[in-house]
């Protein structure tokens, strides 16, 4: 019986449906049932009941549900007790971030940590929101900078630090990329490229709501998932994409990133970034990674 069978379990369980419990996972619905299926073999019995449109818990299944919470709390308190106690003797600060937050704001704020901290080792992990907050969850990282989700784990407290800034970025030959600002009335009969909607969510969504809230429907051209390929995309002239501003510092040729202004007073709340740590958690490098964000926030956020 291995730990990872268990959270798919408790995750199928918790959510009676496949593919919301793997998209928590970020695993493929087919490798969470197989995982469960094996967990069942072993067991010698079954633990949900499927058909082809529902899951359920089975008699065992509800039973074996609290079991298996416990032992995967006391697996991931045990994990972080450790690795706490070896990261305290070495001063090392294990920091998640999505990309845009490492591009922007991680630069400046490991600048501003390191002038009263320098003897601290910053190890920093970027990747999507799905993925840093069950790293969070488990101990391997102490702080994240990530989109708040729709379903926030009771034991992950957020603290949203700021909205980021829409724009466009547009092929620097396109009739568009000499203006000095534009609307989304104004991208109403052009091509677009938008982040696949599963991993991120904020990102997609920004695209699909400032349309809807201008009366207006978003002609997608192409779906793709990392910001960087959605810029090389954007330089090949395959359309245009609404991307935080951050993302222009990725500096890609062929590329002009042209402010988007909002004619709602909610547009520009689209693109919020939180800071997540576990909560409860006591960690005076943590603590002290927080109280530098906290008094520079606004510098930090006038850049968003």
């Amino acid at each position: 019986m291995e730990l990872h069978q268990l959270r798919c379990f408790v995750a199928a369980a918790e959510e009676l449906h496949f593919g919301k419990a793997a998209r928590r996972l970020d695993m493929m619905p087919s490798a969470l049932g197989r995982q469960i299926r094996l967990l069942e073999e072993e067991l010698g019995t079954q633990l949900l009941l499927r058909t082809t449109r529902h899951v359920m818990l089975a008699q065992d299944g509800a039973v074996f549900l609290d079991h298996a919470r416990s032992l995967l709390q006391q697996a991931d308190a045990l994990g972080r007790q450790f690795r706490d106690r070896g990261r305290r003797r070495s001063q090392v600060l294990r920091i998640g971030a999505i990309d845009t937050a490492a591009a922007g704001l991680i630069p400046d704020l490991l600048y501003d940590f390191r002038k009263h901290h320098a003897g601290v080792t910053i190890q920093l992990v970027e990747d999507k929101t799905i993925r840093l907050l069950p790293r969070l969850l488990s101990g391997r990282i102490d702080l994240a900078f990530v989109r708040p989700p729709e379903k926030v784990d009771k034991e992950i407290e957020l603290e949203i630090l700021f909205h980021e800034t829409p724009v466009v970025a547009v092929p620097s030959k396109h009739k568009l990329a000499s203006r000095s600002r534009l609307f989304v009335e104004t991208l109403a009969d052009q091509p677009l490229i938008v982040p696949e909607r599963r991993s991120r969510p904020h990102s997609h969504d920004l695209t699909m709501k400032l349309f809807e809230r201008a009366g207006l429907k978003p002609t997608i051209s192409q779906i793709a998932e990392e910001k960087q390929t959605i810029v090389n995309l954007v330089a090949a002239k395959v359309g245009l994409a609404i991307v935080p501003r951050w993302t222009s510092r990725l500096k890609v040729a062929g590329v002009r990133f042209v402010p988007l202004v909002a004619k709602h007073g909610d547009d520009s709340n689209l693109l919020p970034l939180a800071a997540a740590r576990l909560r409860g958690a006591s960690d005076p490098l943590c603590e002290a990674m927080l109280s530098v964000l906290r008094l520079r926030l606004p510098r930090y956020a006038a850049g968003a």
